[in-house]
């Protein structure tokens, strides 16, 4: 594997002008099996009522899978594309930073299958995320 800062540093650069940038996500940590991402819990991420908005959390797994997918795939050859996510939300955040970890399930040769567990601060099960990511070569 690259060096882990480098990695890191090229998935953060492809967030610019994208959702990723808005919600301020931000890779902190990659290895053979995870991608992990952090993502502040302010005024941008709310619902009306002041709490972390389950949209918001989802798009935070999504983004963390889906790239955790494209480190796996040759990005010359194939596109990655989420076909399916589910999440269940567990706790309510309304400030500081959530992290979501992707571990794999399954990587076959057109589908992966990831499980996000997004925590708050002390480390508590705040979402439990699945996505199915299409892996589809380039025309």
């Amino acid at each position: 594997m690259k060096e882990k800062s480098e990695i890191l540093k090229a998935f953060n650069k492809r967030c610019k002008n994208t959702l990723m940038e808005t919600l301020n996500i931000e890779y902190t940590d990659i290895g053979e099996d995870f991608l992990v991402a952090k993502m502040p819990v302010n005024h941008r991420v709310h619902q009306p009522y002041g709490l972390l908005h389950g949209g918001a959390t989802v798009a935070l797994a999504e983004s963390v899978g889906s790239a955790a997918s494209a480190f796996f795939v040759d990005n010359q050859k194939f596109i990655v594309k989420g076909i399916e996510i589910s999440a269940n939300h567990l706790k309510s955040v309304t400030d500081g930073f959530v992290t979501a970890t992707a571990k794999i399930i399954h990587k076959g040769r057109t589908t992966h299958l990831w499980e996000i567990r997004i925590v708050n601060e002390q480390e508590q099960l705040v979402s439990l995320c699945k996505l199915t990511n299409i892996i589809l070569e380039k025309k």
